[in-house]
């Protein structure tokens, strides 16, 4: 496991929750109730609730059982006194059936979220080894909402057989508009293997740029530094980074 090198590095935690059954409706309802408690956490610079596809990249059809909470940090202490103290999260773990939180600092970034940068990478080009984690993320223009959706669920059906692929997720603030995956790869050569050589993924990029489809885009890696917990029935990164140790 990398240690957080400094005082500096600035923390990014995603959490994903899967609820219970009997318990979506509460669910569903925390996209517009918890911003009033996350605004009040200390330390928390930076945060967004997000729901989920189904599938393992940008989805039309929701799952409701499945949703994210991505947050960026002031320091370690501030994010693991929210996750492992809060009463919201104490909450969540009511409603909960399992839930994943991984540890994440920032390698490189760019573009925006809603006009803030909200990644600042302090690790400069230091060289990732190791699995490395892909947050990709693109308010879509109204005009372009057909040719995006014509496209794209067939690059996500792709990451189906990418390999070296640990584990992957479409996420979305709201349905069809704004949208985002967050993957983890098991190096930089096997993500790269996959951004850069599949001709469908290739196809999109190339369009995405050609015809305008995005508003405001987004893309950033990250070190995964700790696992905790359970998706889909297990730690997707527990072996991963017990060997970095």
């Amino acid at each position: 496991m990398r240690p957080l090198t400094s005082k500096t590095d600035r923390l990014t935690t995603l959490t994903l929750f899967g609820f219970r059954k009997g318990h979506i409706r509460w669910g569903l309802a925390q996209m517009g109730t918890s911003a009033a408690h996350l605004n009040q956490v200390p330390g928390l610079l930076f945060y967004k609730l997000l729901g989920s596809g189904l599938g393992r990249g940008f989805s039309i059809k929701p799952n409701f059982r499945r949703y994210g909470l991505l947050c960026t940090w002031e320091s370690e202490e501030a994010a693991d006194e929210f996750l492992e103290r809060s009463e919201l999260m104490l909450e969540y773990r009511v409603h909960s059936y399992e839930i994943w939180t991984v540890k994440l600092l920032p390698l490189q970034a760019h573009g925006l979220w809603d006009g803030k940068q909200p990644f600042t990478p302090q690790l400069g080009q230091e060289k990732a080894n190791g699995p490395v984690a892909v947050l990709t993320r693109a308010s879509i223009n109204w005009r372009a909402l057909p040719q995006f959706w014509r496209f794209t669920p067939q690059t996500s059906k792709a990451l189906d057989n990418a390999e070296g692929l640990v584990c992957s997720i479409g996420l979305g603030e709201l349905p069809l508009i704004r949208q985002a995956t967050f993957s983890v790869w098991e190096s930089v050569e096997a993500m790269k293997q996959y951004a850069y050589k599949d001709p469908l993924h290739q196809e999109v990029i190339r369009r995405t740029r050609s015809e305008k489809w995005y508003k405001e885009e987004l893309f950033a890696r990250f070190i995964p530094v700790e696992s905790m917990g359970t998706w889909n029935g297990i730690n997707p990164l527990a072996t991963l980074l017990t060997k970095q140790v």
